[in-house]
């Protein structure tokens, strides 16, 4: 692969160092307040914006074909969203006792907390031959229920920013998650034959838009002097993230292909991917609603930024010894 092929598929993890660089050039631009008035384009447009691609892009007619195998839904949505954050919540106990910084701990909780992505896991899933099927209903399903989840998770494991009230969470996250999804699946409907011809590059549109909220956040966060973050707990917290990966991908593995299980080879590729996989499109917006007013909310990002370009890394290094594992068993 050229160069230039190589940094037109990275583009946006590219994206995501240059906007931190830019910021850190010039934070007053993207700062609440500033030019770009990030309290009105960001809270309420840019996080609209995104849900409403979210809500225009997802295939939910698609689902009904993967609705009856019950039990993977259940394996991938429990595992996710119940498990994950808490193993991370007492693994975090030990870790509380180390001189890690405690925001990006913080940080590491949020990424527990998050659902399934709507993309990378079916990419992925797809590229190994697995069952594309339920890989697609668990990304969509999952991003539904996080909607909702979610942020009662982040209120559970960390609380909320003292300056906002929790009703107010939640009729923001109303306003600007669950309203767009709802309307760009409205109009998905009148508009699907359109769509499905044209096929308009909806993971760039929100990725732009991801890219925004990602500068304004590290804007906040250098125009701050009060922050600082050191390079070993930096170190430190890129190990615990790919430990994490490969800790919960192999004991998804274990779990489906236990003895007793149901499950074919197909099913647990999609489950090993769509079980440990975490939203960085959903998740941003999420914690700029649930910790607005945090000076240290940029930190809380930073595993989340790590965790998702390290996924598909991950990912895409296991995909050839995956794919030689589910041939072996299929034959």
């Amino acid at each position: 692969m050229g160069l230039l092929e190589r940094l037109r598929k990275e583009w946006f993890i590219l994206g995501i160092v240059l906007v931190i660089a830019v910021a850190r050039l010039e934070p007053g631009v993207g700062v609440k307040g500033g030019p770009l008035k990030p309290e009105i384009t960001i809270t309420y447009i840019a996080v609209s914006a995104i849900f409403f691609n979210s809500g225009l892009s997802l295939k939910t007619e698609e689902l009904t074909s993967a609705l009856m195998h019950v039990k993977l839904h259940l394996f991938v949505q429990i595992f996710t969203l119940v498990f994950f954050p808490t193993a991370i919540w007492v693994f975090l106990q030990l870790l509380s006792i180390t001189p890690i910084n405690e925001w990006l701990l913080k940080g590491l909780q949020t990424v527990g907390c998050m659902p399934p992505p709507v993309s990378s896991a079916v990419i992925l899933t797809k590229a190994v031959g697995g069952n594309e099927a339920a890989a697609i209903f668990n990304s969509a399903f999952g991003s539904f229920l996080g909607i909702v989840i979610t942020p009662l998770l982040l209120l559970l494991f960390l609380g909320s920013s003292s300056s906002v009230p929790f009703t107010s969470i939640f009729s923001q996250l109303f306003m600007t998650v669950v309203v767009p999804l709802i309307i760009g699946q409205i109009v998905r409907r009148y508009i699907k034959d359109w769509l499905e011809r044209k096929k308009p590059p909806f993971g760039a549109i929100s990725s732009c838009v991801l890219l925004m909220i990602i500068y304004t956040t590290f804007c906040d966060t250098f125009a701050n002097p009060n922050i600082d973050l050191d390079k070993f707990s930096l170190i430190i917290i890129v190990f615990i993230i790919f430990s994490i990966q490969m800790s919960f991908m192999f004991l998804t593995f274990l779990f489906s292909t236990r003895n007793n299980s149901t499950f074919t080879p197909a099913d647990t590729v999609a489950i090993i991917f769509c079980s440990t996989h975490k939203s960085l499109t959903l998740g941003i917006p999420m914690l700029k609603i649930v910790f607005a007013g945090y000076e240290h909310l940029s930190l809380i990002s930073v595993p989340l930024l790590i965790y998702h370009p390290a996924q598909i890394l991950l990912g895409s290094l296991l995909v050839p010894t995956i794919k030689s594992w589910m041939v072996s068993r299929q034959k």
